[in-house]
């Protein structure tokens, strides 16, 4: 049963910063990618960053949406089973519960962006917000 566990949310001003952390559990050892998804109240939930590191999905490569990039960066840590999202110059709009997913079925090249259908795997979630 995999699991996920997010933090480092928090409420900062426009312009600040937040690193947000997600921890796998030891099943996720295959995984193949990570992600974050946040969903603001009365949104749908949005793709914000995926960090693809198998070789089924060509070795190391990122995704970020168009609103972020230049702002985020997602990483993976010293284990496999952590990644990172650096939130820089946070604007009110970045406001809402950050996810983490895991256990990804495809890249996102294949439709051109993050879908929470292509994950199996999701946390509880960390909240931001920008004033």
């Amino acid at each position: 049963h995999v699991q996920l566990v997010e933090s480092g949310g928090g409420s900062v001003q426009a312009g600040g910063s937040l690193k947000l952390t997600c921890v796998a559990s030891e099943d996720t050892i295959g995984n193949n990618c990570m992600a974050w998804f946040r969903q603001a109240p009365g949104k749908e939930r949005e793709g914000v960053a995926a960090l693809y590191f198998g070789v089924s999905f060509g070795g190391s490569n990122a995704y970020y949406t168009d609103s972020v990039k230049g702002r985020f960066t997602i990483s993976q840590g010293n284990a496999k089973s952590v990644v990172f999202l650096q939130m820089n110059d946070l604007k009110p709009e970045d406001t809402g519960m950050y996810a983490c997913a895991a256990n990804c079925r495809r890249h996102y090249s294949v439709s051109g962006s993050l879908s929470d259908a292509d994950f199996g795997a999701w946390g509880q979630g960390t909240q931001v917000t920008v004033s």
